[in-house]
């Protein structure tokens, strides 16, 4: 019986400097990640510092892992902070205008104020969903509530954002109103950098 061949390269873990630099790379984009999940400037800071942290002196992770993992943490740091449940009954945050100093909106701006505008429990769930490509599965772990709680509160977040989307544009006919909307989402989730595809990885 031939022997079994054993594995001599050692495993490729992610170092505290990949996970730095990661950060560095990504900051803007991890940042937007925090501040959608938190609705607020200095709590994203917060998240954001603290998952650069965990993300250094956490569990070693693949090196291949790095990026999602980064993404994860400031996940796991923004559920921390704000403690979404669901059917909460907070007010809207007052973060949610984005002001450009009296400029014109871009598309981006308006996309982030609807996901800004959502309840807490919805914002979590649409974001980390719908942006980020959990599972429903995955997002009732983190949030730590049922599946079924996540599939009603994107439900209710679709609904929402659609509605915003609706009363500012009526005239646009149901086929062209959903190439908006597609382009809309599509425009976030490119200043998002692509993380459907990191998270995947």
């Amino acid at each position: 019986m031939p022997e079994a061949k054993q594995i001599t390269k050692p495993t490729q873990y992610a170092s505290s400097d990949d996970f730095r630099q990661v950060f560095d790379e990504d900051m803007n984009s991890l940042y937007l990640l925090s501040f959608l999940l938190t609705a607020d400037q200095e709590k994203a800071e917060q998240c954001f510092v603290s998952g650069v942290e965990d993300a250094v002196e956490g569990n070693p992770v693949f090196k291949e892992w790095a990026r999602s993992w980064a993404r994860r943490v400031i996940i796991v740091n923004a559920v921390r902070v704000i403690n979404p449940r669901p059917m909460e009954e907070n007010g809207r945050s007052s973060a949610a205008t984005v002001s450009n100093n009296g400029k014109t909106s871009t598309a981006e701006q308006v996309e982030i104020a609807r996901v800004l505008a959502l309840e807490p429990f919805e914002r979590f769930v649409y974001v980390i969903t719908v942006l980020e490509c959990y599972s429903d599965q995955d997002c009732s772990l983190l949030l730590g509530c049922a599946r079924r709680d996540v599939v009603a509160a994107r439900t209710r977040a679709f609904e929402q954002i659609g509605s915003a989307m609706a009363s500012h544009s009526p005239q646009v006919p149901t086929g062209a109103e959903k190439s908006t909307s597609d382009q809309r989402r599509s425009s976030l989730l490119g200043l998002l950098a692509g993380q459907c595809l990191a998270t995947s990885v």
